[in-house]
């Protein structure tokens, strides 16, 4: 039984099986003649509570769909959290661990038209929380969807459609990943590494040492989360590198080199995978890294058997 399913079978005992079962052994105790329309009652609410309750996924890959703004946590001047309602309590994005979606918008353009512009963006929640989906954004000053992002107030809406992405996580597809992330390109990293933290009990025995880069020591998003990690899993590691590090900073320095990629990686093997995610001059330069250091080519548009892996 998947997590789902075993939330979906949690929600009808509490609001169809147990209450249904109340309702009838009360009328036999009291009023012995009702029992038929106490069954009636039973069934006809416990049926409506079973369709409200039902898990169902909400994405439509090629139709956007508006969803509301219900929260929106601030983490620093540019970065926030912004969680989104989906219709139903219990409905789920229906998003694939590893795959992300399109977030569309008509902006006002220079010289005064109006355009419609895609960005892509992988949420920090998953399918196991229901109700709603979390979106980790840092707003650029050039951004489009960032800074539209930025000026939304709880209540108005955004448009997103998907699944996208050719990167789909199953358990133990590899034996060990090795992840670089630059900046907001942990958000695909952190959708990974919890899964495999969540599947652990189901034998997933994935071993995972993330490179996570950031020009200072305050643009780690989300670090306390990765710690938490860390600390729960020993088969989870991460190595922080900054560009410009404080006083008496233990981590990497500078760019992600292929000395680090070296000590901190896993060898070039079967059943090993290297994710990257981060700023397009960074990726590309990676690589050429990786494949210098004997890991197979990357493609300019990676598939899912690709050895390197670029979201």
């Amino acid at each position: 039984m998947s997590a789902a399913d075993g939330d979906a079978f949690n929600l009808q005992r509490d609001y169809v099986y147990i209450p249904a079962f109340m309702l009838v052994a009360g009328t036999l105790i009291v009023k012995r003649e009702w029992t038929i329309y106490a069954l009636l009652i039973a069934l006809v609410f416990g049926g409506w509570n079973i369709w409200t309750l039902q898990i169902r996924p909400v994405l439509k890959p090629n139709v956007f769909q508006e969803f509301e703004l219900q929260e929106k946590t601030i983490i620093s001047h540019n970065v926030a959290i912004y969680r989104f309602k989906l219709p139903r309590a219990a409905d789920i994005l229906g998003l694939p661990i590893g795959q992300h979606i399109s977030i569309g918008a008509q902006l006002p353009q220079p010289d005064g038209t109006t355009k419609e512009i895609v960005r892509s963006y992988t949420p920090i929640s998953g399918d196991h929380q229901p109700g709603f989906f979390d979106l980790l954004i840092k707003s650029y000053p050039k951004g489009n969807i960032s800074k539209h992002m930025a000026s939304l107030m709880v209540g108005q809406t955004i448009r997103v459609r998907g699944p996208k992405g050719a990167f789909v996580y199953e358990q133990n597809m590899c034996k060990h990943f090795g992840m670089i992330a630059g900046g907001t390109g942990i958000t695909p990293m952190l959708q990974i590494i919890r899964a495999i933290v969540r599947g652990r009990p189901e034998g997933d025995v994935t071993q995972v040492d993330l490179i996570f880069a950031n020009v200072t020591e305050q643009d780690i998003l989300l670090q306390e989360d990765l710690d938490a990690l860390v600390k729960e899993d020993s088969g989870i590691r991460v190595h922080y590198v900054l560009d410009k590090p404080p006083e008496g900073w233990t981590g990497g320095v500078g760019y992600v080199t292929a000395e680090m990629i070296q000590k901190w990686l896993p060898k070039p093997a079967d059943k090993v995978k290297i994710l990257l995610c981060g700023p397009p001059p960074m990726v590309s330069g990676l690589k050429k890294t990786t494949e210098s250091l004997g890991y197979k080519k990357a493609r300019p548009v990676s598939k899912l058997e690709d050895q390197v892996f670029a979201f």
